[in-house]
C-alpha cells in the first residue's frame, strides 16, 4: 500500500508499537504536528543516518498532547504503527515547511509472534550480567525483537537493519547472533570483576601433589 505523508527525520529508530515522546519546538514541525492533529493524521519518521536518509521509517500516530506551551511548543506521545519504505522525498513539501513524500507501507507486523526459548534465556542472562532488572513481556502485544531492541547494546547502524527485515524469525535470528557476539565479553568482564574482588582476601588453596 502506497501513501502520502509529511516526514520528520530523526537519528533514531522508531519500530512498531514504540512509544515515543516528543517535544516540538521547530516552526517546521509545529506546523506538522499541528495539521496531523487538526485532522488526525499519521506522519512518518525515517531514520537519520551519517548525515542522510537511507530510506525506511516508520509510520507513527499521535497518541496524546502531554502539554503545551505558551510560545507554542508543546509534548506529544506518539506510536509506531508500521515500517515504511520512502519512494518519493521532498524537502520541503509544496507550500509547506516540513519535508514529506510518497511511502510503501509494508506489512503490519503481528502482534504475538513466538519467541524462541533461547532468546529469552540469553536475554535473561544479558540482564543478569548486567545486575539489571529484566521486564520484558513475551506475551506483549508487539514483536519481541522490537520490544528488546532499543536495550540490548545495539548500535542505531544495527538497530536499521532489524528495522527494515520482513519477519520476527529473521529478527530473532540477528538477535542471538548480536548476543553471540556480546555475552562472552560480558562474562570475561564478570570474572575479571570477580579476581578483582578476590583480591587480597585469605583463599584456601588446594595442595599441590608434585
Amino acid at each position: 500500500m502506497q501513501k502520502f505523508l509529511p516526514l520528520f527525520p530523526l537519528n533514531l529508530v522508531v519500530f512498531p508499537l514504540d512509544d515515543l515522546n516528543l517535544h516540538i519546538f521547530e516552526p517546521r514541525y509545529k506546523d506538522l504536528i499541528n495539521e496531523s492533529l487538526y485532522n488526525n493524521t499519521t506522519f512518518g519518521i525515517p531514520t537519520f543516518i551519517d548525515g542522510k536518509i537511507p530510506g525506511f521509517g516508520t509510520e507513527v500516530k499521535i497518541v496524546s498532547v502531554a502539554k503545551r506551551y505558551e510560545d507554542g511548543r508543546f509534548d506529544i506521545k506518539t506510536q509506531g504503527v508500521s515500517v515504511f519504505r520512502i519512494l518519493d522525498f521532498q524537502n520541503p513539501v509544496r507550500e509547506k515547511l516540513y519535508a514529506g513524500g510518497t511511502v510503501e507501507l509494508l506489512k503490519e507486523p503481528e502482534l504475538f509472534p513466538p519467541v524462541l526459548p533461547q532468546l529469552l534465556q540469553q536475554t535473561e542472562l544479558l540482564y543478569a550480567l548486567l545486575n539489571e532488572k529484566n521486564s520484558f513481556n513475551p506475551n506483549k502485544p508487539q514483536p519481541f525483537s522490537f520490544q528488546i531492541a532499543h536495550k540490548i547494546g545495539l548500535s542505531i547502524e544495527k538497530e536499521y537493519e532489524l528495522l527494515k527485515m520482513p519477519t520476527e524469525a529473521e529478527r530473532q535470528a540477528f538477535i542471538l547472533k548480536h548476543f553471540e557476539k556480546v555475552l562472552p565479553v560480558l562474562q570475561e568482564l564478570e570474572r575479571t570483576k570477580e579476581k578483582i574482588r578476590m583480591n587480597g582476601h585469605f583463599k584456601n588453596l588446594d595442595p599441590l601433589n608434585f
